[in-house]
């Protein structure tokens, strides 16, 4: 018995103290991943998950957090919670150029997929009647603040001839019914539940805008990605075969989205043909990103260039 008990006192005390062993058998360990709630722009995550990509390659995903905006998840990387995320690239951007986390991006997830949608009934027929409007983004320094900017800038219009305000992009359809905006622009699946609930209509696709704008990615933990570089190929290689998934299989596609997301079907389709799901980083939109907001104050920065070559895994 004596025997039993001293052997079990080595084992312990040969355990890390901080229980966290990062090991190719998935059975000892996980990669905490994390995904924002029901953004159907992250569909290739669901479709890995549901077709077992990530177990194919070895991997063993736990979701470890379902977050409701991109700034949120990049607080959970700083404090250590998480390995990797599917997320806007506008919070990973912010969040590494201010320094307040430390990631980098390993492939693209999607592009294109927002929309600059006003009333059904609205009398605004053009950017340039969006003059004096009351217009509602889901953040500074987002995607969507950029398009909205480049929408107006190509129609001539000064930003500061708009009303321009902060809304989280679930609660702008009731925005928008109760005439509190006149306007708003947001990610997918908020333009089509406006349209298919009757409220909206679209009055400039993000693809009209800016064709090919960057969206969402993949990120990893900097450290992380760095111990794991078997893991990171091995990632992206399950990521790539979802992507070719959506592609090749649209009707399955479209029941993962639903699914996941508790959207209707009309919904799910209509904002699924909006978005364009890739796997190779738009490095190009990804450096006109990064220039505008340090035009804008959002970031400062010395040389853009290396920043992105250093962003990018």
């Amino acid at each position: 018995m004596k025997r039993v008990a001293l052997l079990l006192f080595i084992w312990l005390s040969c355990l890390p103290l901080s229980g966290k062993v990062y090991s190719e058998n998935p059975s000892v360990n996980s990669i905490r991943l994390a995904v924002l709630q029901n953004d159907i722009h992250h569909l290739p995550l669901w479709v890995a998950l549901d077709n077992g990509f990530f177990r194919e390659q070895g991997i063993n995903v736990e979701i470890a957090g379902i977050f409701r905006a991109g700034p949120e998840i990049m607080s959970a990387f700083s404090a250590g919670s998480l390995d990797m995320a599917y997320v806007g690239e506008a919070p990973t951007v912010t969040a590494v150029a201010n320094g307040t986390a430390k990631v980098v991006i390993l492939a693209q997830v999607n592009t294109e997929g927002s929309a600059i949608v006003v009333g059904k009934n609205s009398p605004i027929r053009t950017i340039s009647d969006l003059k004096g409007k009351h217009v509602a983004i889901p953040g500074y320094s987002t995607v969507q603040d950029l398009l909205l900017r480049k929408a107006l800038s190509a129609s001539c219009v000064d930003p500061r001839q708009i009303k321009m305000t902060v809304i989280k992009p679930p609660e702008m359809i009731g925005a928008l019914r109760t005439d509190q905006i006149d306007a708003f622009i947001a990610w997918e699946p908020y333009p089509a539940q406006a349209i298919c609930k009757g409220v909206g209509k679209t009055l400039a696709s993000s693809s009209e805008i800016w064709k090919d704008h960057p969206c969402c990615v993949l990120v990893a933990d900097r450290q992380f990605a760095q111990a794991n570089d078997e893991k990171m190929e091995r990632m992206l290689k399950a990521h790539r075969e979802a992507v070719d998934f959506i592609r090749d299989n649209p009707d399955e596609a479209l029941r993962i989205a639903i699914k996941h997301t508790g959207l209707d079907e009309q919904t799910a389709k209509q904002a699924i043909e909006k978005v364009k799901y890739v796997s190779n980083l738009n490095v190009e939109g990804l450096k006109e990103y990064v220039n505008h907001l340090k035009e804008l104050g959002y970031i400062k920065l010395n040389n853009v260039g290396s920043f992105v070559k250093n962003l990018v895994y």
